[in-house]
């Protein structure tokens, strides 16, 4: 959301000037329900969680195949109904109701990547969505890898090798 108080400059420095405008920038923000997010959060998440817990299931018995290479292509099966999503144009409107809980597992990922390349697929390969498609994923692996040998050393630390 874009800050107003930034950019507001009374025009005579009046202070009056300014607690005025702050009145009516704070009248019209719009009000954020974040009991009723973080519900809807938990339900989106909640639902993925149960439509890949199904796919494995289904993976697995279908396809006689062990629990550990169904989840493989649980994990498949979501990545690409998210990436589908995002190039139809459907990801955005799905996010708005989730919340977070549509974002944060692997479908969020999946749409990160996925944005990056159809927002620079003009520039080219190279330059375009090569140079692009890590903008944010980038980071989260960045962390994610870190995060992962810290706790990996705070469990050697802790239970031996």
């Amino acid at each position: 959301m874009y800050n107003f108080k930034k950019t507001f400059q009374p025009i005579n420095g009046d202070k009056m000037e300014q607690q005025n405008y702050e009145t009516i920038v704070n009248k019209h923000k719009p009000k954020e329900n974040r009991l009723l997010n973080a519900l809807l959060a938990f339900l989106t998440g909640g639902l993925i969680g149960a439509f890949g817990n199904f796919l494995q299931e289904a993976y697995s018995y279908f396809l006689d195949i062990s629990k550990n290479d169904a989840a493989v292509l649980m994990l498949t099966t979501l990545i690409f109904l998210a990436c589908l999503f995002t190039a139809l144009g459907f990801f955005d409107s799905f996010a708005k109701v989730g919340k977070m809980g549509l974002i944060i597992p692997i479908t969020g990922f999946a749409h990160s990547m996925q944005s990056a390349i159809l927002d620079y697929k003009k520039e080219g390969l190279i330059y375009g969505f090569g140079a692009n498609i890590f903008r944010l994923a980038g980071s989260v692996i960045l962390y994610g890898v870190v995060a992962a040998y810290i706790f990996g050393i705070i469990r050697y630390a802790i239970m031996g090798g």
